[in-house]
């Protein structure tokens, strides 16, 4: 019981039941789509097969043996940076095209436009999953070549924009494959451009041993451009390289261009 000198108890804020539903901010969503997308292509054994086991497999093959005439100097020297490219081409253009290509066959690219995650947010989290693959990629790579004995030269940061660039021109062309072409198409036509771009895009096969003017137009294809940019840096020692950086400049600018306009969600 209280006196007339005490002052009463305060009284309890009521508490609010109303519902308040908002999304996750958008940094949110796309972490989480991009830890989703990662965990499904880690563990998807082709996909695992493609982007990481062939290349180190080719290196270790043409690197340890003869099986190649890969001109004077280093094999591995010679070796490591089309590996590399190989890579990025892998896991940017193959690998991307045909598993966005089947998401949108099976509708899993139409239930993701349902969602609060824009579409800008899921391209950001396929760039994001297509990067940090990339980047396991060259670490895998790069230690199997010291192994072998590689001694890599030239600045890290115009390697980094290199494989960015590559990067940016393979992920267009992969997008824009992946949605104008029934997912099959997509199968066989991602699988037969890996395969022709291996053999005449300067990978493991010295561009030197075509004609002239074969050579000058197989010098036009990304993957020429970023495995013989990465040879001039990393072999060579050069400074980030004019010639390559433009072919794959205008590479991106078209793929993305072009994705961004014919691209179709369903």
């Amino acid at each position: 019981m209280t006196t007339p000198y005490e002052a009463a108890p305060p009284k309890a804020a009521p508490l609010d039941f109303t519902p308040a539903p908002a999304a996750v901010p958008l940094p949110g969503m796309v972490l989480a789509q991009t830890r989703y997308e990662l965990r499904t292509m880690l563990r998807n054994g082709e996909q695992l097969l493609l982007t990481l086991i062939i290349p180190v497999v080719l290196l270790v093959l043409f690197g340890a043996t003869s099986l190649l005439d890969l001109g004077a100097g280093s094999r591995v020297g010679f070796l490591t940076p089309g590996i590399l490219a190989l890579a990025v081409m892998s896991t940017a253009f193959t690998g991307q095209a045909i598993g966005t290509g089947f998401e949108r066959r099976y509708g899993v690219l139409k239930r993701l436009g349902a969602t609060p995650l824009p579409r800008a947010g899921l391209i950001a989290a396929k760039t994001l999953t297509v990067v940090a693959v990339e980047a396991l990629q060259a670490a895998v790579i790069c230690a199997v070549a010291l192994a072998l004995g590689w001694e890599p030269h030239g600045d890290p940061f115009s390697v980094v924009v290199l494989l960015l660039l590559g990067t940016a021109a393979f992920s267009g062309f992969g997008l824009l494959m992946a949605g104008t072409l029934r997912a099959e198409a997509t199968l066989a036509a991602a699988n037969l451009v890996y395969v022709l771009l291996l053999a005449v895009g300067g990978v493991v096969f010295p561009l030197d041993e075509f004609p002239a003017p074969v050579r000058d137009a197989l010098e036009l294809l990304p993957i020429s451009a970023l495995a013989e940019g990465l040879r001039d840096v990393l072999r060579d020692g050069a400074a980030l390289p004019a010639g390559p950086v433009l072919v794959l400049a205008v590479w991106a600018v078209a793929g993305l261009a072009l994705a961004a306009r014919f691209f179709r969600w369903e």
